[in-house]
């Protein structure tokens, strides 16, 4: 298939083309997370999980920033590969690139002044929060390596080489889950030898996907009057940043909701961090039908396409629809046994009991989040970014605000009854921008 597929095949073909990768690739990165947290919890112990699970929802905001960031600067690379403008597209890609470096080791050194700081005032359990803090460190040390991870394989996406991401994610995944359990069950460093596994893996795959990223770009003609540019940092701006709050967006009110959680004890916590982590799993074929959508309506309407972007937004709600039933069905019926991964026969009663009852309410609203994530994309790629990020913020307020009200007087479970309430606000606001046509007239770079 050649590289301008997402312009010139069907759409719904388009669309599985170039998210399957995306998600075969994202869950692979999913797994060696779930990984960190399955040798963690059987090997060390319960307290072990629940130290990496306090720090969970704050180490996957800097993802989502590094992801979010990686989607602004792909949908400008898009529209400029889309016109066949070579040049320009190297230029972009080699300022987001030095940004974005700029930008992690700046976010690095302040995360490890500040572990600590931030991990108390989460209400970090006490038993749980030296723990964390030597996990949170060593995760701010390679912050670069993981920013420049993520933008890397947005740049590969943005070209129409989704494929390329998943076999440096597949090695990543594979190298990290080996270290894994050299370091926590041979070396016996505990947390810290899952964050210096993950350090480690991803530095590596950095490594090799730059070098790869070259290469491509070699053949493009056209050669990059620089290598920096501040002209290409505006209009990246103004879409990485909604971007970043959009994808932010669940991690951020799950690290202002963890301190709700974190006040019903270490147990609890455990529980939840498990159920969260099957949570992120579930989430991988919307985000990354989301993620398609956005580079495929980028790269149409550079192409003046804009017809086939409705089209294929129907797709992708297919697509969403199919994924949405499956998972359903795998937490209905499986909760226990997926919560158990993570916590081993012996995992105390309320923790299996919190995992559970999370996993079995949450089963039936992730097409909701699907379809969210979908019509996000369209006016992501679109530029269209005002309305898109009033909707991500109203789903963060209602979720924290709900939390943080309902949940110390009627319990821990008003903690995820607010998700799937956020998430269908985000939806409605979003989808009623589509539907006014305003993205079409939205001016291309």
């Amino acid at each position: 298939m050649t590289n301008d597929y997402l312009i010139t095949e069907k759409p719904l073909k388009a669309l599985i083309f170039f998210s399957l990768p995306m998600i075969i690739g994202n869950l692979f990165q999913q797994a060696y997370t779930m990984a960190d947290s399955a040798i963690v919890g059987r090997i060390v112990g319960e307290t072990a999980l629940a130290a990496v699970g306090a720090a969970y929802s704050l180490t996957n905001i800097f993802i989502c920033i590094a992801i979010g960031g990686g989607i602004g600067a792909s949908v400008i690379v898009s529209q400029y590969f889309g016109q066949g403008s070579y040049g320009k597209l190297k230029k972009a890609i080699y300022t987001a690139l030095i940004a974005f470096l700029v930008i992690s080791a700046l976010l690095g050194g302040f995360g490890l002044l500040f572990s600590r700081n931030i991990m108390i005032a989460l209400n970090t359990p006490a038993e749980v929060l030296d723990m964390s803090v030597t996990y949170l460190k060593i995760y701010f040390l390679g912050l670069p390596f993981l920013f420049m991870y993520n933008v890397l394989s947005s740049m590969f996406n943005a070209l129409g080489k989704s494929r390329i991401p998943l076999y440096f994610l597949i090695f990543s995944s594979v190298f990290n889950i080996v270290l894994d359990w050299i370091f926590v069950a041979d070396f016996h460093l505990d947390v810290a030898g899952v964050a210096w596994a993950t350090l480690l893996a991803q530095g590596i795959s950095v490594i090799g996907s730059f070098t790869v990223l070259l290469k491509e770009l070699q053949k493009l003609k056209g050669n990059a009057d620089g290598i920096f540019a501040k002209e290409e940092l505006l209009p990246m701006a103004k879409i990485a940043l909604p971007s970043i709050l959009q994808q932010s967006t669940v991690s951020i009110g799950m690290m202002l909701v963890q301190s709700v959680v974190n006040s019903f004890g270490a147990e609890a916590l455990a529980g939840f961090s498990a159920g969260m982590r099957i949570e992120s799993i579930c989430i991988v074929p919307m985000a990354a039908i989301g993620n398609a959508i956005s580079s495929y309506t980028a790269q149409n309407i550079g192409a003046d396409k804009k017809s086939r972007v409705t089209t294929g937004y129907v797709q992708a709600n297919k697509l969403v629809a199919f994924f949405a039933v499956i998972i359903c069905i795998v937490l209905e019926f499986f909760p226990a046994q997926l919560i158990t991964l993570f916590l081993g026969a012996d995992g105390s009663q309320t923790a299996l009991s919190t995992g559970r009852s999370y996993l079995v309410f949450m089963g039936f609203f992730f097409g909701m989040i699907g379809f969210k994530m979908a019509v996000d994309g369209v006016l992501r790629g679109a530029g269209d970014m005002k309305m898109f990020t009033i909707a991500n913020l109203v789903n963060l307020s209602i979720r924290v605000i709900m939390a943080m009200t309902l949940a110390p007087r009627f319990g821990i479970a008003c903690v995820w009854y607010a998700v799937p309430i956020g998430w269908t606000a985000n939806f409605i606001i979003s989808y009623a921008q589509y539907r006014t046509g305003k993205w079409k007239t939205i001016r291309k770079i």
